[in-house]
């Protein structure tokens, strides 16, 4: 599978997500959205922990974000209630509609563009103050070119605010983690599909999974450094519920600032 057959067949794959009602891919309900309106929101780059207030400016109310990869109908409706110009950039039309829903439901305005997460070739440059990109680039091979576009469409002074999987998670055998084994079987970089064998990748597939990438420390950190930005904080998180928890956390959140 090339990346542009990947491409089309993660896009398919998501679409299928929100058909199975993933947890990333269930809209926020009326509740979320009338708190958020009256400035009590959370909105999550990682599985459990929400991103501090303090990595946010001190009022949303005209604030140009772009929701990176982050459709679903979550965050990019609070963001959009709690006074935000809102952009949801995605390549799954399905997990657009999801945003475009609650937008509809609640009386938003959230602009829906379908694309891959490496190309913003649709947005000018230094059109938005804030590019929020939750866990997602875990899907595609290539990250240095998610910075460098989100470097470009940022303003002088806008911010990056990320979410990514520890490379270290995709060394372990994931069916034993979940019986909390520490089984080494691959190596980072990871890409499903290279390092699978046949038959699971198979079986992936014939499911419409998602294809999954493991990028390194080098690629998630200095490549945001090398695209022109300052990482200005950074916190861990866990999966929550997973045996794995108790041991390590597999996840990662970076504050970075265009200057």
């Amino acid at each position: 599978m090339n990346d542009e057959e990947l491409l089309k067949y993660n896009r398919r794959a998501w679409d299928h997500q929100v058909d199975l009602g993933d947890r990333w891919t269930v809209p926020v309900d009326a509740e979320v959205i009338a708190a958020a309106r009256q400035g009590e929101w959370s909105v999550l780059l990682t599985p459990v922990q929400p991103v501090t207030r303090d990595w946010f400016p001190r009022s949303m109310d005209g604030v140009r974000v772009l929701g990176l990869a982050s459709a679903g109908g979550q965050q990019c409706p609070v963001l959009a209630a709690a006074g935000a110009e809102v952009t949801s950039y995605d390549q799954s039309p399905k997990q657009l509609g999801q945003d475009a829903r609650v937008a509809e439901r609640e009386g938003l305005s959230i602009r829906c563009i379908e694309g891959d997460m490496r190309d913003l070739s649709a947005l000018d440059d230094d059109s938005f103050d804030l590019v929020f990109h939750p866990v997602s680039n875990c899907f595609v091979p290539d990250i240095r070119r998610v910075w460098l576009e989100a470097a470009r469409v940022l303003a002088p002074g806008g911010v990056l605010l990320a979410g990514f999987i520890n490379p270290l998670y995709f060394l372990f055998d994931d069916a034993a983690l979940d019986r909390d084994e520490f089984v080494i079987r691959y190596r980072v970089p990871y890409d499903d599909r290279e390092q699978l064998d046949s038959a699971s990748l198979d079986s992936m597939t014939a499911r419409d999974e998602p294809l999954c990438f493991g990028h390194t420390l080098e690629e998630q950190l200095a490549g945001q450094l090398e695209a022109g930005l300052v990482i200005t904080g950074l916190y861990e998180d866990r999966w929550g519920g997973k045996p794995v928890d108790d041991r390590i956390a597999t996840f990662m959140a970076t504050r970075a600032l265009k200057r």
